[in-house]
């Protein structure tokens, strides 16, 4: 058996591609595609690796693509700002802070590329807030055949609607036009509240912030609530001095959660205590600071990651289920659960498509059992009609997905005229488009 050449920043999906190829240019590339397909060989982009799924995972034998190369703005036309789709997140917002501007809204994790972080459907949290894939006015696509299309609002429409959580299943994304914002800093409110409490005000606490999330430990009671709001124009932010910040992000929710979860996954009966002493352990913050610093926060502990959205409506509901499911676990969970809230949108597969949403994130540490965990979270969210994060680990086909997605036939047929050969295909795609 050859050695898996990729694996996933997860370590959940390892595949041995044919080859890797760094395209320079659109031409190029097109080269590329048409030799894989007279060849008989599928073609696989690479992001960053940062889905929990195969999503962006080439298959055995298959040519990759890696887009390193295709990186930094092309163009800058305020409010619009063209970028390279290989750009790494954590580049673009240093580049568009150094331009005065801002994404309006962000993920916690800045390590994808802007192709794979909008193809996935990645979100942060606000309830007048979509996805990334929102903020995307305009995309250029390179096509199975060589070809390249662009599309907008008013340009090709219906592809414009698919490709923007386009799964890689259509084309390879070359460049992406963003809407942006000035440059904006918030205001960081994080405190411990109970379960109950935050469950109770939850739609007042979703609807009165920018953006809110809160984290909760399946075995406590205990939540931390984070509300990021708008500092006013003019106002003087008050970042976390650098020690602080160093003890409370690198050495306290890094390097001593690390630890504690090496020791659970060793002594799986202290697991539940020691969740509880890390809910113990929240302490309130508050600052202020550029936008993408309080968004992005530092991921060094690995762990695996379902998550789904739900009717936001149901969230309460659902969550009180899940928090039953977790009283009766024969294998305890080490990682919180996190929560977050985006507004509805019209794209074709995004989990908040024409429906304001909950989204809820159920984790653990690698390399301790997940499964029954995961199976209680997936039966809980089906059953209130959820919609699994396309690169985060779930159990769907795409029989199931059909009947959550009012367009995906419509997404099936277009992905059939554009890649009739099935050069973009993989397994995780033949699972979940068929």
């Amino acid at each position: 058996m050859p050695r898996p050449g990729w694996t996933n920043w997860a370590r959940t999906v390892s595949r041995a591609p044919g080859g890797t190829a760094r395209p320079r240019d659109v031409a190029e590339a097109a080269v590329l595609l048409r030799t894989a397909a007279r060849g008989g060989r599928t073609v696989r982009p690479l992001g960053s690796g940062h889905s929990f799924t195969g999503v962006g995972a080439p298959d055995d034998g298959a040519l990759a693509l890696d887009l390193a190369h295709w990186s930094g703005i092309e163009r800058v036309d305020p409010p619009h700002v063209t970028v390279r789709a290989g750009t790494p997140l954590h580049r673009l917002n240093h580049e568009l802070g150094e331009l005065g501007l801002a994404l309006p809204n962000l993920g916690d994790i800045d390590r994808q590329t802007v192709a794979g972080a909008i193809s996935t459907g990645t979100h942060g949290t606000g309830s007048a807030l979509g996805g990334l894939a929102t903020q995307v006015t305009g995309l250029e696509l390179l096509l199975a055949d060589g070809r390249t299309v662009r599309c907008s609002a008013t340009e090709h429409p219906d592809l414009f609607a698919a490709a923007r959580i386009g799964l890689g299943a259509l084309g390879v994304l070359t460049n992406v036009t963003l809407r942006c914002v000035p440059a904006f800093h918030l205001v960081a409110d994080e405190r411990p509240e109970p379960l109950d409490e935050v469950l109770e005000r939850f739609e007042p606490l979703a609807a009165d912030n920018d953006h809110f999330e809160f984290y909760w430990f399946p075995h406590s009671s205990r939540t931390l609530v984070k509300r990021n709001n708008r500092l006013p124009a003019g106002a003087a932010p008050r970042p976390l001095g650098r020690l602080r910040d160093f003890v409370e992000y690198e050495v306290v929710e890094n390097r001593a959660f690390g630890a504690l979860c090496h020791l659970g996954r060793l002594q799986p009966r202290l697991v539940r205590p020691l969740n509880r002493f890390c809910a113990a352990t929240w302490s309130a913050r508050h600052y202020s600071d550029h936008a993408h610093r309080v968004f992005v926060t530092k991921r060094r502990v690995r762990f695996l990651e379902s998550e789904y959205a739900v009717p936001r409506a149901a969230l309460p509901d659902v969550l009180g289920e899940l928090r039953a499911a977790a009283a009766r676990l024969a294998e305890p969970v080490m990682f919180p659960v996190e929560v977050r809230v985006a507004a509805a949108d019209d794209i074709w597969l995004s989990t908040a498509h024409r429906r304001p949403s909950a989204y809820i994130a159920v984790h653990q540490f690698t390399g301790m059992p997940h499964r029954e965990w995961f199976e209680a979270f997936w039966s809980i969210a089906d059953a209130a009609g959820g919609r699994p994060h396309w690169g985060k680990m779930h159990r769907l086909t795409a029989d199931d997905l059909r009947e959550r997605y009012p367009r995906f036939d419509d997404f099936r047929a277009l992905r059939a005229e554009l890649d009739p050969g099935g050069l973009f295909r993989n397994r995780y795609l033949d699972r979940v488009l068929g």
